[in-house]
Formats: C-alpha cells, structure tokens, sequence
C-alpha cells in the first residue's frame, strides 16, 4: 500500500515537468534511441504494460538509454537465474486494486447489502533487462519499416468494425451518429500522419456509450473536452507503438489546457492512462477476434 495523494502528485509533477519541458510523456523521439518502438513489457511474464506505466517506463527508458523494452523486479530476476547489477536504480510503478477489510465483510454480513471495497495503489520496482545480468530475454522485435500504405494498420481499422468514412477535410468523431471521418491519406503531408489520426478519432469512438462509455459531451474549451482529447492523444500514441508507428503529436494546440487539467488535478494523468490503454486494447483486441474467427 502507499500514500495515494502523494502518488498521484508526485507522478503528475513528473508529467507536468516533461510537458512544460516540451516533451509530450506519450510521444517519444524513437529515432534518437536504440530501443524499437513498442509497448513496454515484463521480461518474466511476457504481459505489456498498461496505463501510466507506460509513461513512466518509456520516460525511465529515454533517460536510461536502454535499448530493451522489457522490464523486471529483482525478484524475478533472481527466479529467472540472473540478477540486478550492483548500484542499479529501479523504476517505480503501480499496481490499483480493491479489497474489503474484514471489518466491512462483518458489518455486510450482520446488516445485509454488499461490503464496501477500498481502491489501493500497490507501488513496486522494476528494472530494465539491460540493468541486469544472466538474463536470458529475447532480442525485442525491430520496428516496422516507415512506409505510406501501413498493412497491419489497414487491417486493423478494418477490423474494429467502425462506421469510418474517407473524405473532407477534417478529421472528427461524431458522436451521435457514431461515425468517423478522415481527409484522404494524400491530403496529409506525411502520409503516416493519416493512421496517426485515425487511430485518435478512433480512441474517441470507443468512448460511446455502446463501448468504453465514456463522457463525450463536453463543450469544446472546457475541462471534460481536454481530458477526452487526451484519452484520444494516448490511445493513437499506445495503438501506434503497437505497430511500430512512432507517435507523434497530433494536437499540440491543445497542450495548454492538458496542463491546467493536471495541475488542477493529480489523479487526471492516472484516469487519462487508464482509459487510453482500455480504448487501446479494445481496437487491438478487434484484430485479434478477427484472427480468431478465421481460424475457427
């Protein structure tokens, strides 16, 4: 268990800090490292991570200059048949969950009704594989080459299913009748910026009320619009690395309010995080039902 104001203050500094900096926490400058674009993952489990973990292991990634994506506890590294190096420092990420004291189980068990579970953020270090030795960890998977037709992204907007129309020349999510429109790829300057732009209309979409139900009725300059713009923002930069694409900005005159939002805020990056990786994992996941339906 840890303190979690103090939690959520202290990773949200960190988030301002690099904002204000001029370095967007979910948009990194992947052609200035050796590590190849991809989400961050555990070396023992083989899982990705999700949420503001992923901000704070690609920040700890940049400044470490590692090039592995693949992380680990010092447990694990030990289970694994290797250990940390001497003198190494780990990085801090959370783990949220619930749980219900017994004192809550007695009193639902003698007044009736449902116990009451408590929200709890459970702190733990990681470390690069890199800062570790004897770690037997697969070489990380090279970076799709930059192309202007994207295979794997073509795919997988097709497979989400979304009512997505190519046309005019904005790119918008509309909520009510549900639907996507983006200019044509050859309208944009560098033609990667389309599947970028996509994939942010797209972390809007799951936010209807039929998917992620989120709040997208908000008035453009307010509280609410900014924290879905960047929910939108993460989800492009999470699906992008998935598929080697490097995120980029795609709204940068936006970036003032997302500073208000999180100095006004300290739990605002967390929800942000949290929601963009389940927007994430509900494009990603449409591919992999895909997949599956073709194999049956």
């Amino acid at each position: 268990m840890t303190e979690r104001g103090n939690v959520y203050q202290q990773v949200t500094d960190k988030v301002i800090a690099e904002i204000e900096a001029g370095t967007l926490p979910w948009v990194r400058p992947w052609g200035s490292t050796a590590a190849p674009l991809a989400l961050p993952k555990n070396a023992s489990t083989g899982r990705t991570y999700s949420g503001v973990n992923i901000l704070l292991l690609w920040g700890s990634l940049f400044q470490g200059g590692y090039s592995s994506q693949t992380w680990l506890t010092f447990k694990q590294a030990l289970e694994m048949g290797g250990h940390v190096r001497k003198g190494e420092k780990g990085t801090t990420i959370f783990y949220a969950d619930r749980f219900v004291p017994k004192g809550e189980q007695e009193r639902a068990r003698q007044e009736g009704g449902d116990p009451k579970a408590i929200p709890f953020l459970k702190a733990f270090t990681v470390f690069n594989a890199e800062q570790c030795e004897n770690i037997p960890v697969q070489q990380d998977a090279p970076p799709a080459p930059a192309r202007e037709m994207h295979a794997e992204a073509e795919v997988l907007i097709k497979a989400v299913g979304a009512d997505f129309r190519i046309g005019g020349n904005d790119a918008c999510y509309y909520p009510l009748p549900d639907y996507i429109e983006v200019p044509p790829q050859p309208a944009f300057h560098e033609q990667i910026n389309y599947y970028r732009t996509a994939f942010h209309e797209l972390g809007h979409w799951t936010g209807h009320a039929s998917r992620l139900n989120r709040d997208l009725v908000n008035r453009f300059g307010t509280a609410g619009y900014a924290r879905e713009e960047l929910v939108a923002e993460m989800t492009s930069a999470f699906v992008c690395a998935s598929l080697g694409i490097a995120p980029t900005v795609r709204h940068a005159d936006y970036i003032g309010s997302w500073l208000r939002v999180l100095k006004n805020d300290n739990r605002a990056i967390f929800q942000a995080a949290s929601a963009a990786s389940k927007a994430a994992d509900f494009i990603m996941g449409a591919n992999t039902a895909a997949q599956e339906t073709e194999a049956a």
